[in-house]
């Protein structure tokens, strides 16, 4: 059964001072069925991270459709869904791993990953118990756990995101460059929480320019650059 299906999706953006309006991605298209993990590839610039961010609603398309298969709501359009639906889906189905920590100041790593928990209506203990677990998972220095993580290094805080994320095991988890500054064991911790999602199925959507990483992760590619050489022989036929 399909949990997401992008229909011919596509997304511009306005440069105001340019008075320019720049295509992003055009006549996208796939389906990703429940309990897989869909890589996304292709050069920098070809529109991968407006896919993802479409996809968790940071933006809206200019032209076609995202349905998503909601434990709650079901068949929904997320172009069009209320705010306080994308809300909730945020909160409890639909995890986002972004290369950058966006949080809220004045919260620790501890009881970040913890409020995650508490937002699935784990209780207080079990919600502690489960944070520290993941943070040790991600080999956080114990140290940091009760400071603020603008102190953090740059995989520090990529691991930290990655522990917010993954710690709900979220109905669908968008993952947009997760390894870029992590080294090669932190990559291995990453990898054995999305084995783990996956297998008890948790559906991936990532992008990784570490086509290494995706090898025998995902279930299929769909990669930017041959979609448009598609598009462009079509065209000239």
């Amino acid at each position: 059964m399909a949990i997401i299906e992008v229909c011919d999706f596509g997304k511009n953006f306005s440069i105001h001072h340019l008075n320019k309006t720049m295509q992003a991605v055009k006549n996208i298209n796939f389906t990703v069925e429940e309990g897989q993990f869909v890589g996304i590839t292709g050069k920098s610039g070809s529109g991968k991270s407006t896919i993802l961010k479409s996809l968790y609603r940071t933006y809206l398309p200019d032209e076609g459709y995202i349905y998503y298969d909601s434990g709650r709501f079901g068949r929904i359009n997320l172009s069009e869904a209320p705010e306080r639906t994308i809300v909730y889906l945020r909160k409890h189905e639909i995890g986002y791993v972004s290369q950058f920590l966006n949080v809220m100041p004045r919260r620790t790593a501890r009881e970040l990953v913890k409020q995650a928990l508490l937002e699935m209506g784990e209780d207080n203990a079990a919600a502690n118990r489960e944070a520290e677990k993941t943070l040790n998972h991600f080999q956080l220095d114990p140290k940091l756990w009760d400071t603020y993580p603008n102190t953090f290094s740059g995989g520090e805080k990529l691991r930290l995101n990655v522990a917010m994320a993954t710690v709900k095991q979220p109905r669908l988890l968008l993952l947009d460059e997760p390894t870029a500054s992590l080294d090669q064991q932190s990559k291995g911790k990453v990898r054995e929480v999305i084995e783990k999602l996956k297998a008890s199925g948790t559906t991936l959507i990532g992008i990784f320019h570490d086509i290494e990483f995706m090898d025998g992760l995902t279930d299929y590619v769909f990669d930017m650059q041959t979609h448009y050489e598609g598009m462009s022989i079509a065209h000239e036929s």
